[in-house]
């Protein structure tokens, strides 16, 4: 969403956001009553968030390992060509994978940072091998596999200072 049409949320709409971003099953009335709301006010706010596009969408989130994806990969990948086209030809070759999580664009060393889950080490190696480094103008590509993971949130800090 752009700066400049963001929409100014005042701590109503933050208590209500920060609920909903850890419980999105909670109904308008619930969330109402553990803010002190009508259920009508509560539900009309967030229609606003989700009209206004701060929601995006409800989703619920899976556990991987209980679906037997086991192993998660940080891969930073320079091309070697910078230029728009390149760029984006990356960015479609990527965009539909499903074991690509996360993809961002970076500045310095690297153009991009990806992660990536798969079931296991050699479901990650046939993606690399017969996709990533297929990709036009990868130049290199480096890998960090995830030994333990420390701290893993969706929740954004809503609090201001």
């Amino acid at each position: 969403m752009n700066a400049t049409l963001r929409p100014a949320l005042d701590a109503t709409d933050r208590r209500i956001l920060d609920l909903l971003q850890r419980d999105a099953t909670r109904s308008a009335a619930d969330l109402g009553a553990e803010l002190g709301l009508s259920t009508t006010t509560c539900w009309r706010r967030i229609q606003q968030l989700e009209q206004s596009g701060v929601i995006r969408r409800r989703v619920a989130l899976l556990d991987r390992e209980a679906l037997g994806l086991d192993v998660m990969v940080y891969v930073h990948v320079r091309l070697s060509s910078q230029g728009r086209d390149a760029l984006a030809r990356f960015e479609r070759a990527i965009r539909d994978r499903p074991e690509v999580l996360d993809c961002c664009t970076l500045t310095g060393e690297w153009d991009f940072c990806l992660r990536i889950v798969t079931h296991g080490i050699k479901e990650y190696e046939a993606f690399f091998l017969d996709h990533l480094s297929k990709i036009p103008n990868v130049q290199s590509v480096n890998s960090s596999i995830v030994v333990t993971v420390i701290k893993e949130s969706t929740a954004l800090p809503l609090a201001r200072g």
